[in-house]
């Protein structure tokens, strides 16, 4: 649970470009004597587009959201894939021989190979991370 009131994961996120934080291309400059010797600049207002509507930062929610849209497209068309090919394979897997049908079966294969994938990158997590620890 966070302690501030609003969900930081929520906020944009700046960086040098944007005015915020230091630029490593920039001499370093004391932040007391830089506002001394400069007024605040004015807030800008959002430049309005072609349309009339303002710009505004992507949020992270805006991005979760337009992940889940994805994904459910991605979810339709395989599922497209899996009613188009409905037709039985045998797949032999040593011992055993089992029969689905074709969609299902590249479907369990794509499964196979994505929980392969994230076992090797969590062990490269684990590495990282035991490395970060013994930095410190």
């Amino acid at each position: 649970m966070s302690s501030t009131p609003e969900d930081p994961s929520n906020a944009p996120v700046y960086g040098p470009a944007d005015g915020f934080g230091s630029d490593p291309q920039l001499p370093a400059t004391d932040d007391a004597a830089a506002v001394e010797k400069h007024d605040p600049a004015p807030p800008v207002e959002p430049t309005p587009t072609s349309t009339g509507t303002a710009v505004t930062d992507r949020t992270r929610a805006a991005t979760t959201w337009v992940g889940l849209v994805i994904g459910a497209i991605v979810l339709i068309l395989l599922l497209v894939f899996i009613l188009q090919n409905l037709e039985n394979v045998s797949v032999k897997i040593l011992a055993w021989q089992l029969d689905f049908p074709l969609g299902i079966t590249i479907l369990l294969a794509a499964i196979a190979g994505a929980l392969i994938m994230a076992l090797a990158g969590g062990v490269r997590i684990v590495q990282i991370r035991r490395a970060a620890k013994r930095q410190l």
